[in-house]
């Protein structure tokens, strides 16, 4: 088979890690083209394949008015900016990996599904946990029938408190109304697998969640707006921005172009100008900081998922007729994930082993997924298992967007029209 062509509309931290993949996969992939405002964003693209061989380009309207130059683009950018990019792609002609979310509301993510489906392209999200070994092992265990009919799923997430702070805080997606709310912004993987899991659609959902600590109520006494002005609890606070020079550096390579080849100066700098210096109790942020959800999906399977700031890695529940599934992604500092069936019969119970994800190339907190997902890239597209027209991973989004406007109303119960 010839190289499956892609492109890259979005060279940041995600943009570059998916070229990074490909380009380590030889000829099954080839860059053709890369787009970003950035100078430097553009040429660590550019570095991954031979000279000449992968065109430039600084905004959208240059790079879709030079026609279809791949066979997939990846999608790369900010949340809002995802509905008017996968538009103008899907006309151009391109298939679609698509960040996740879609879009910020569930009418445009229905109707990217309907356009891609009329133009008969094929968009596949980020959904990278699908394809970490964590997972994907416990989907070939539902699969096999060991734990018979599954009645019930318990799902939880734990953001991590820096992370809340560095994404949903300062960042990003501190704000649903410029990007998503957090439980889509965040929890759509974690929708995406209650749906995924369960092999089916979700039917009826209630949900609560609140904004609690990150907020001017619980800042420190003489606290300022910059953790670089002078703070008088900074030894003490988890998070003083000046972390970003010390343990958390890596979180500031995400944000700041240059940030492992710059001086201190220069990082000080950038944290007394940019969103990541602020306090984090005097930010404009709205992201809630704690949201539950229950689900009743179309084949009766009743789930339910947690998401809060204060805790770290993703653990799963799934009880069955025949048996139980228990297991998770345990904090960093505890070693690798673990996965338990219990058989309901006998009482025994296995520890199921899970193949390796060290070393494999990507995001690290996504266990090997990033990995996966470029690993299965050309099948999706180009083999045997292509997928079909439309949007994959649709059923989720309708989850987590209908979850917050269940919460906007105090836990009302949407149902699916």
């Amino acid at each position: 088979m010839k190289p499956l062509q892609i492109a890259i509309l979005g060279c940041g931290a995600r943009g570059r890690i998916y070229s990074r993949i490909a380009a380590s996969l030889g000829d099954r992939y080839q860059i053709t083209a890369a787009v970003d405002p950035i100078a430097a964003r553009r040429a660590a693209i550019v570095e991954l394949a031979p000279p000449g061989t992968i065109r430039t380009f600084t905004n959208t309207e240059e790079f879709f008015a030079a026609g279809k130059l791949a066979d997939v683009l990846i999608i790369a950018t900010q949340d809002a900016d995802h509905y008017s990019h996968a538009t103008s792609a899907l006309h151009t002609g391109y298939d679609l990996l698509l960040e996740k979310p879609a879009s910020e509301t569930l009418q445009r993510c229905e109707a990217l599904d309907t356009l891609a489906r009329s133009l008969g392209r094929k968009i596949a999200l980020c959904f990278v946990l699908r394809y970490t070994p964590f997972y994907a092992t416990v989907k070939k265990v539902l699969d096999s029938g060991r734990l018979g009919r599954i009645i019930t799923l318990r799902a939880s997430e734990g953001v991590e408190p820096f992370h809340q702070s560095h994404s949903f805080v300062r960042g990003h997606w501190s704000k649903s109304a410029s990007s998503t709310p957090m439980i889509v912004a965040k929890c759509s993987h974690d929708a995406d697998l209650l749906c995924w899991l369960s092999d089916s659609q979700p039917q009826s959902v209630s949900s609560f969640g609140r904004l609690d600590w990150f907020h001017a109520g619980n800042a420190p006494a003489g606290a300022p707006l910059h953790c670089t002005d002078g703070c008088p609890v900074a030894a003490e606070c988890m998070f003083d921005s000046h972390r970003y020079l010390t343990d958390r550096r890596s979180w500031l390579g995400l944000v700041m172009d240059g940030a492992d080849d710059a001086d201190e100066a220069s990082c000080l700098d950038f944290l007394k100008t940019s969103p990541w210096g602020r306090c984090v109790y005097h930010c404009d942020n709205d992201a809630v900081d704690h949201q539950i959800l229950g689900v009743e999906m179309a084949n009766g399977i009743t789930a339910t998922l947690t998401m809060t700031a204060f805790d770290e890695g993703r653990t799963l529940e799934i009880h069955g007729t025949h048996g139980s599934l228990r297991g998770g992604v345990p904090f960093r500092e505890a070693g690798a994930p673990e996965l338990w069936l219990r058989d309901h019969r006998s009482g025994a119970v296995e520890n199921i082993p899970l193949p390796s994800a060290e070393g494999v190339e990507g995001y690290a907190s996504h266990g090997g997924g990033d990995f996966g997902l470029i690993d299965a890239l050309d099948g999706f597209f180009a083999g045997p298992s292509a997928m079909e027209p439309g949007l994959d991973g649709l059923a989720g989004h309708r989850l987590a967007f209908l979850a917050e406007e269940s919460r906007i109303q105090g836990g009302v119960p949407r149902g699916i029209a």
